[in-house]
């Protein structure tokens, strides 16, 4: 069950694609009931697209399903991001193997399409361990953290931080890592809806990460 990636390596890779004021947008841990939904709505806005990092529990949840589809139809690329929130750091390359597998058949089940391509994969936590080999193996790229916005517990979430923190994460070549689930993500999303048209507005092209599928500003590796 090949995710669709082109020769892709067993190293997680963070760099977006092109030249100049080019960035990935990033998204973790939906489908996301409320949240995601707005964010595709500003994304739409904006015309530009996104990776999301979709975990199979929040796929089957309730209305994960059809924001999956959604996330789809409106031209966004899709990563395997686990069945479930576990660290896989430790696990074994047969344990590995198994849960890539099956949100693979998740995915693509729940959109009615055996061939649907999900060429990248991200660890839950950015905890590695056998994942990258595993993933590549699957024909998917590893997917790195690149700039994350600190967006999770524990952390500063107000509105005002987290834009200023998406403003910093939004740099030339830069993947930015922001979640759209995993919790109350309304904050998030405000920080993307504030800053995203500030960036577009400065010249930015939001494309996607390096590895992945082929596409016009992408350069397969020798």
């Amino acid at each position: 069950m090949p995710g669709g990636a082109v020769r892709p390596t067993s190293t997680p890779l963070a760099a977006a694609r092109g030249a100049g004021n080019v960035a990935a947008l990033t998204f973790d841990d939906g489908p996301n009931p409320g949240e995601t939904d707005r964010l595709l709505e500003i994304l739409a806005a904006h015309e530009v697209t996104a990776v999301f990092c979709v975990i199979g529990q929040n796929i089957t949840a309730p209305g994960g399903a059809e924001i999956l589809g959604r996330i789809v139809a409106a031209g966004h690329t899709l990563c395997n991001h686990s069945t479930s929130y576990a660290d896989m750091g430790n696990w074994s390359h047969a344990q590995v193997e198994r849960d890539l597998k099956a949100n693979l058949a998740t995915i693509r089940e729940v959109l009615g399409n055996p061939a649907q391509k999900v060429p990248y994969f991200r660890a839950p936590n950015g905890s590695w361990g056998n994942t990258g080999e595993v993933a590549a193996s699957l024909g998917m790229q590893p997917l790195g953290l690149g700039n994350v916005i600190f967006d999770w517990d524990g952390n500063d979430l107000s509105e005002e931080t987290l834009a200023s923190n998406l403003r910093a994460a939004i740099q030339p070549g830069a993947v930015a890592l922001a979640h759209d689930g995993g919790g109350n993500r309304e904050n998030t999303v405000d920080a993307i809806e504030t800053v995203l048209p500030e960036k577009l507005a400065e010249g930015y092209t939001f494309t996607l990460p390096q590895g992945g599928i082929p596409g016009a500003d992408w350069t397969p590796r020798p």
